[in-house]
């Protein structure tokens, strides 16, 4: 038994196992056809890698700043017209910030004219800050709050300011 089918006009029909299976072409390669794309591909990949490095170097730079951030918003709160604790306050808190940022048997010793001289020699571009602060080293450390409670408010302020610039601007060797 043949499984052929008849037309009308007696012509033949092939069957299923007589037809020939569909040809598909190859699918198309994923390669680039020209050199360009490749360059721009690894120029890509470096331009990733620099920007990866460089945010990775500003978090690493951000969380080394901590201290400075905690130590300003710590100087905002304090109150001008209470001139003795605020000045001892002060100096109290650039005393902390230069601890958090040398080692302990660096910074904790240092009085007098040996501290005035590491905030000079550490005061990056805050270095005309200097003076006014080496008032409120001598003062703070050897004066009672009577002699702190005279200083003008707007002395206070300056004193204020320069603790503020050279908290934000000293410099810590790496």
């Amino acid at each position: 038994m043949s499984l052929t089918h008849s037309t009308a006009d007696g012509a033949e029909v092939p069957t299923l196992a007589t037809l020939a299976d569909v040809v598909t072409p190859p699918p198309p390669s994923w390669m680039p056809q020209t050199i360009g794309w490749p360059i721009v591909g690894v120029l890509l990949l470096l331009l990733l890698l620099l920007l990866a490095w460089m945010a990775w170097r500003a978090w690493r730079r951000y969380r080394a700043n901590r201290y400075r951030r905690e130590a300003l918003a710590e100087l905002g709160t304090l109150d001008p017209a209470m001139q003795a604790a605020t000045l001892r306050h002060m100096a109290a808190l650039l005393k902390r910030t230069a601890l958090a940022a040398w080692p302990r048997t660096e910074v904790a010793s240092l009085i007098g004219t040996s501290w005035v001289a590491f905030l000079q020699a550490h005061a990056g571009s805050a270095k005309d800050a200097v003076p006014v602060l080496s008032a409120l080293v001598h003062d703070a450390e050897y004066r009672d709050d009577t002699v702190l409670a005279q200083w003008p408010v707007a002395q206070v302020q300056a004193v204020a300011g320069a603790c503020r610039r050279w908290i934000a601007e000293h410099h810590v060797p790496v």
